[in-house]
């Protein structure tokens, strides 16, 4: 997992919380609580993948261009962070003359992709709207 996927939910989620659904990534920024030039990356792919829109100039911001109760957790996952799951290395040869070393690479390969396959299937149960309703319900809220 990685932290650009944390980054699009927390955003969105702010987002969809906002009456006017319109926010500069400085406020976006303040919010997560990293630097504004970071999020801008991160909502430059979730623009690209359609989820947000952008407005230059005095009162503009991003906005969210689709509803969120039906944006999910799978679909900023496939976006942001598809594949990180599976380890960029893993031990093993398949060139060894041991059955151990020489199948783990495969085998660990299969284990991370039905691991992937099933977070994705459980984020496909969050919606961005079902997020920010759990977070209403935090006794912090008002």
């Amino acid at each position: 997992m990685n932290s650009e996927f944390t980054i699009a939910v927390h955003s969105l989620v702010y987002l969809a919380y906002l009456p006017e659904r319109m926010a500069p990534s400085e406020a976006i920024a303040d919010n997560v609580s990293t630097n504004p030039a970071r999020i801008r990356k991160v909502m430059s792919c979730l623009k690209r993948g359609g989820y947000v829109d952008t407005r230059e100039g005095a009162g503009g911001g991003y906005r969210l261009t689709l509803d969120p109760a039906v944006v999910t957790l799978a679909d900023i996952y496939r976006l942001m962070a598809q594949g990180s799951v599976i380890p960029s290395w893993c031990s093993g040869d398949p060139d060894m003359d041991c059955v151990v070393g020489s199948n783990m690479r495969e085998v660990m390969d299969g284990i991370f992709c039905r691991a992937e396959k099933q977070l994705e299937n459980y984020f496909g149960g969050i919606t961005i709207a079902g997020v920010l309703s759990q977070i209403k319900e935090c006794k912090q809220c008002p």
